[in-house]
């Protein structure tokens, strides 16, 4: 037996080609709690973004055989969910917070609530540049390919965003 626990990305990714199904879970096991942490910053409602990630993942799999570089997955699957979520919300508008208990630890409540005030204030597109650029470590040039953006264009939103950020938590 196959242990895809311990198989690289590319590896797992050519058997996920190949149509092999428990690699392609293996690399959606891997990504999970990314896939769902950006959904989550874009579409707000955590019943929304678990719906937005499990149509993404189904469209991965179904079209993993149009991927052209493997080395390029993530940037790919992250693209299919941006677009999803967008879809999602041209049919859907919640106005709900994320939930409290979101944050990773808890530090400083009071100072998490104003940061996460701060993050909700900024545009829907520049929460999710923060969030991948910040909170998930994409450079700008994959988060361009994930939103369809010239990297230099990520880059100056996300200055922008920090910059409005400051000024809000100021």
């Amino acid at each position: 037996m196959y242990d895809y626990k311990d198989s690289s990305e590319l590896v797992l990714i050519q058997r996920a080609r190949r149509g092999d199904v428990k690699a392609f879970s293996g690399l959606y096991a891997r990504i999970y709690k990314e896939l769902y942490r950006f959904a989550l910053y874009t579409m707000k409602h955590p019943q929304d973004a678990e719906d937005a990630v499990s149509e993404a993942v189904i469209a991965a799999y179904e079209n993993i055989h149009k991927l052209k570089k493997e080395e390029s997955f993530r940037s790919w699957i992250f693209t299919i969910l941006a677009n999803q979520c967008r879809r999602k919300l041209k049919n859907v508008q919640r106005t709900e917070e994320l939930p409290e208990g979101l944050a990773a630890e808890e530090r400083d409540q009071a100072g998490d609530c104003d940061v996460r005030a701060a993050f909700m204030r900024l545009d829907e597109e520049d929460r999710v540049i923060v969030a991948c650029s910040v909170l998930e470590g994409y450079a700008s040039a994959e988060i361009g390919r994930m939103l369809g953006m010239n990297p230099a264009t990520v880059r100056s939103r996300k200055a922008r965003a920090m910059d409005r950020l400051r000024r809000i938590l100021s």
